[in-house]
This record gives structure tokens, sequence and C-alpha cells, in this order.
């Protein structure tokens, strides 16, 4: 029988820590059926039987957000052995919050305390035993970012599952909003228990207006009035509206009963140290220019020194290894077309983007720092003031930060915005953010042609694609999308040292999918595209690539390319097969060119682009049409495949005008 432990919390109450230190790298990730929301799930490490399942962050259990309805959703209708409530120990009140919440749905629950490294350091003192009586819920001190008191946290999580002891009802409300609390309970005692729903938390979500779990409970229309006129009654007495009432209530009863176990000495050395960072960091006119130095430095890491000699260093034993097997293969006299599909087509594609998987650890190792560190989300708050200049939400940059990651989960995670609007827009700018798959194409490019401002051309392709967004959005909030966007709301993190870790499980989930996708997406690809290289209309095997069947469809597409500086048929090919994974466009190359070797690529490229060109192309794959990944989130975002189409092939006509541009200018200045 497997026991099943969710893991709730707060943003950045080190939740996602937490989950790693329990499961090690032996985790599943997925959405919840139904809607793109991720969670992760993972069997706890030296417990059998036992998994934890890491939900998203929220606030409370209220149906503002997607992460918010199927958090809640999870603990009641899975019903998990036990909740693990995940608590920032330098700030409980907030978390607190929560975990009230958490209380009302009758299911085992222990409280982690985790950061207690930082509340020493904080000089903040908690009085375990006081906070422990209060809640009537086993409070455990923890540090995950260390991994301490972890055995202790399973241990009594598996306890209370075991014993399947509640949280103590705790009547928290008083005068008005226990009036109207206990007159609903009254009401709805039937309909709860019909609906398998706790009593208290569903008359509290009445209370405060919450339309699922009214339909939920099946409320008949003359109960609703009453219920009606129980809410306008004590939002009367209270002077307040009903969502008011309850926060009050549940952050009275946390300052008079819960603060007291709570003892700060004064202004922590975290939120000292992290007011004199934002002070510079965040500041009004140095935030953008600092952000962009940051990237820059991360940039010239990630293809500058480190990631440019690991990134040779394997090429090296890659085309060492193709060497080996191409004489192997011909000692042993195997038949021409197979070992030409061995070695030109699966080895060339394919180790040509393996070669850059260096590169693309380097990158998301720095960017986990990053963010870790709590610097994401100060970015996420110098970006909102824009941001709503350009008519998107605050909220917008989550979404579009990832994006810059994989467009795909950048789509999906447009579902927490709250409004149409916000979303669709939204949708619409992500594939202009740099997703990770393109990297390999700056790197193949940048090395051969602008091989002493590689950090550089890379900043400015991501700038360029910023820019271009904004411009779309400016068009776009004059157009279809007038209106003003939804309020943001971002609670800012004290910064901290990140977790070592939790920054490499980070750094190896992204590593691994772009391996998957290497021996998957890539490998079919490159094969096909051997095959329709190889091979004429009549299926015979061509000694020139130009009489082939991928030439003909080529030289269609290529006079669309010509006044961008690269009409020949290989580049046209190598952006047609760039929509089924972006990295395919390295892999095109190799096998097109025929290169079994870094050297032999990059003469090639030399002999096809010249830098002005060369930079017109890669400004044109970053901004055209996304792969077909991302056009089926789009559709599915959007609601269709016409508003779908619609959206990517405006982008992809922005891509050829801007790549216009730069060609045409460029070749006037050079």
């Amino acid at each position: 029988m497997t026991i099943n432990l969710a893991l709730v919390g707060n943003p950045n109450s080190g939740k996602t820590t937490l989950f790693n230190q329990l499961t090690g790298s032996n985790q599943k990730v997925g959405n919840f059926p139904g809607v793109t929301v991720e969670k992760k799930e993972g069997p706890v490490k030296g417990h059998k039987g036992v998994r934890a399942i890491d939900l998203p962050g929220i606030y409370s259990l209220s149906p503002y957000t997607s992460e918010e309805i199927v958090t809640r959703d999870f603990l009641i209708d899975e019903k998990p052995a036990a909740i693990i409530n995940i608590v920032d120990a330098t700030n409980i009140e907030r978390n607190l919050y929560l975990t009230l919440q958490l209380m009302e749905l009758e299911t085992p629950m222990v409280i982690a305390l985790n950061m207690m490294d930082e509340m020493r350091n904080n000089n903040i003192f908690v009085d375990l035993i006081r906070l422990q009586e209060e809640l009537s819920i086993p409070v455990i001190p923890i540090s995950a970012s260390r991994n301490e008191g972890i055995h202790d946290l399973i241990h009594a999580a598996l306890e209370v599952a075991d014993q399947k002891l509640k949280p103590k009802k705790i009547d928290f409300c008083t005068g008005h909003v226990h009036n109207a609390i206990h007159a609903i309970s009254h009401l709805i005692a039937n309909e709860a228990d019909a609906s398998g729903l706790p009593l208290r938390y569903s008359a509290t979500k009445l209370v405060e207006g919450d339309p699922l779990v009214m339909a939920r409970l099946k409320v008949k229309e003359p109960e609703r009035d009453i219920i009606e006129h129980i809410v306008e009654d004590m939002e009367e007495h209270l002077n307040t509206d009903r969502e008011a009432a309850m926060a009050d209530m549940r952050y009275a009863f946390i300052e008079g009963r819960c603060s007291p176990a709570v003892e700060k000495t004064g202004e922590s050395l975290e939120q000292r140290r992290s007011i004199k960072i934002d002070s510079i960091l965040t500041h009004k006119h140095l935030a953008i220019p600092i952000f962009l130095g940051v990237m820059f430095f991360v940039f010239w890491l990630t293809f500058g020194p480190v990631g440019t000699f690991l990134s040779d260093g394997l090429s090296f034993f890659i085309d060492g290894f193709i060497a080996f097997v191409d004489g192997a293969l011909s000692s042993s006299g195997a038949n021409p077309a197979l070992q030409s599909l061995i070695i030109d087509g699966v080895f060339a594609g394919v180790g040509s983007v393996l070669s850059f998987l260096p590169i693309i650890a380097v990158l998301f190792l720095l960017l986990s720092i990053l963010e870790d560190s709590g610097y994401m989300s100060r970015i996420a708050f110098v970006m909102d003031k824009l941001l709503r200049k350009l008519g998107l939400s605050g909220r917008s940059i989550v979404p579009m930060l990832i994006g810059f990651g994989c467009s795909v989960p950048a789509i999906m995670a447009t579902r927490t915005l709250p409004s149409q609007r916000d979303r669709y827009m939204t949708t619409m700018l992500i594939p202009f953010m740099s997703c990770s798959a393109k990297l390999p194409i700056y790197a193949m490019f940048t090395a051969v042609f602008f091989e002493k401002n590689e950090a550089l051309v890379m900043l400015s392709l991501y700038v360029t694609g910023i820019v271009v967004a904004i411009l779309y959005a400016l068009l776009l909030k004059v157009t279809i999308f007038s209106g003003k966007p939804v309020p943001f709301v971002m609670v800012l993190p004290n910064y901290r040292m990140p977790a070592a870790k939790s920054v490499l499980l980070r750094m190896w989930e992204n590593v691994m999918g772009f391996v998957r996708k290497a021996f998957t997406v890539i490998f079919i690809a490159t094969i096909v595209i051997w095959l329709l290289q190889s091979f004429d209309f009549g299926l015979n095997l061509v000694d020139n690539s130009d009489e082939s069947m991928l030439a003909f469809f080529g030289r269609i597409v290529a006079p669309i390319f010509a006044p961008l500086g690269f009409g020949d048929w290989q580049s046209a090919t190598a952006l047609l097969t760039g929509l089924m994974a972006k990295e395919a466009v390295v892999s095109t190359f190799a096998v097109l060119t025929g290169a079994s070797s870094s050297a032999a690529l990059s003469a090639a490229l030399t002999a096809m682009f010249t830098p002005v060109s060369a930079f017109a192309f890669l400004v044109f794959s970053l901004l055209y049409m996304p792969c077909i990944a991302t056009l089926a989130a789009i559709k599915r975002e959007m609601g269709g495949m016409k508003a779908a189409l619609l959206v990517l092939t405006a982008q992809t006509l922005i891509a050829w005008l801007v790549a216009f541009l730069i060609y045409s200018l460029g070749s006037l200045l050079v």
C-alpha cells in the first residue's frame, strides 16, 4: 500500500528543496489531469512504499489561480495520508495563514518549520512547544537546504498518517464571523456530508463566496438566499467585505495565539542584507542595466572560457569516436549506404547536437543559481512597471521568464494569469523569448563567425527577442487587446545562498531533457533528412545531394530567404526541419554538408554565409515560427488551430521583416 505525503506551502518557502532532499533525482514530473499545472512526485528515500507529492506553491486555498484549485482538489479528492505543510521560519505569521486553512481539511498534518538555520542567524526565537500546543499539530524544525531534521519530519508525518491524527478542531473565529460560519454550518451539514467535504471548510468557503464549493455542495436556491443574507448581515456589522472579514479573522488568531510563540529581537540579518542589496539591484535607474550586465556575464561564462572549453573537449571525443567507427566500418567492408547512414546521418546529426551539451549544462547551472538566490524574483518586480506600460500584467513576467527555458511550459504557465486577455497576449509574446532549444544554433554560428564577440552576440540576440516582443505588445495593446491588465502581487524572498543539491538537480533535469530530445526527435529527424538528401524521387541513391528529394523541396522554399542573405536550399531545409525541434537545424547542416567533424562543419558554414548573413540567420532562427510542440500548446491555450496558425504566421512574418532589415543595413555598413 502506497503512502502519499503531500507537500504544501507558500512560494519560496523551500518546498522544492525539501522535495529534492526527500526524493533525490528519482522523481517524476507531469501535469495534473486536464490542466497544464505541473506536479512532481517521487519515492521517499529509505522508506519503501512512501511517496512525496510536490504540489504547486500557493498562498491560500481560494480559487484565484489554477495552482490553488488543483492543490485543494488534490488534497480533498485524492486524500493523501498526510500533509506536510512547509512554513518559512523567518516569516511564520504570513505562512500560518495557509496553515489555518489546511487545518480545516481535516487531514493528518505536520508542520515543517523550514530555514531554521536562517532563523537562528536572524536572532529569531520560536517556542516550538507553545506553537505546537496552539495549533495542535506536530511542529518539526528543519533546514531543507542543509538536510537537517528531515528524518524527524518523515517519522512524524508517517506517525500521524498511521494513527490518522487529524488536527484538533480549533474555533479560531469570533464575533460576527463566528456567528456566520456556525449558522451556515448548521444549514449545509447534510450537503457537506453527501459531497465528502469537511463541514468547517465548506462553511468558511461559502462565507468567502467560493463558487466552486457552492456548486459541489449542490446547495439549493432557498438555502443560497439564506446564506447570502447571513453573509450580508456579517458584512454590515463589520463594515467590510466577506473575504476581508475572513482574512482579518485568521490573522487575528495568528496575532493573538501564535505570534507570542515567536520572539524577534529586531530586523533580521537576512532582511537587512536583502534591503542593502536591493538598494542597488532594484534601483530605479540601475536595475535593468545591472540585469543586462549579469546576463552578459552569464553568457560570457557559458559561451566563453567555461562552456567553450567543455564543449570543445566533448567535440574532440565525439569526433574521435565517429572517426573510429567510420574506420571500423570501412575495414569490415560494410555496405556504403549503411555506412553513410550511420556516419553522415545519425552520428553527424546527433553528435553535432550533443557537442553543445556542456553549454546547456553551464547555462542552466548559472540560471538556477540566480533563481534560487532570489534575484529572479527581483527581476519580476523590476519588470512589472514596464510590463504594465505594455498592457501586460506583472504576473506575465513569470511565464515569459520560463520561456527562456522552453516555450511549451511557459505557455502552459499562462493559465495562472487571472484574465483571458492577459493569457492570450502573453501566449503570443512568449515565442519571441529565446528558448534553450535555440542555443545549439547560436553556439554553432557564433563560434564560426563571431569567435571574439560570442557573449556580446548572444546578449544581442536575447535583447532583440525582448525588443521585438515589446514592440509587438505595443501593437497588440492598441489593436486587439485594448484594456487594462490585472494588478500584480508578489512576495519577494530574502536573498539566500542557493542549495547546491537543488541547483544541480534542476540543471540535471534540463540536461537530461536535452539528451532525451537528442536521442528521440533529433535522431529520427537526422535519419529522415539523410534519406531525403541521399535519394531521388525514383529512390535511386544519388552521388550529389543537389539531385535529391530534399534539394527539390528546399529549392521551392529557398527564394523566400534570398533577400535575407541565405537563399541556398540547405539553409531553407535546415529552417524547415527546425519546426520539429530547433536543435535539428544544427544536425541538418551537419548531414547536408557531410561534415563528420566540428572543423569540417565550420568550413562548410563559412562557404555558405558571410558574418552579416549569419547574424540575419540567427535573428530569423530566434524569431520565426516555433516548434510543433509549441504550436500544439498555443492551439490548446487559445482554443483552436485557426488562432494558433494566425499567431505563428504573424510571428514568421515579423521574423522575416526583422532579418531583412538587419541584412540590408548590415550589407550597407560592411
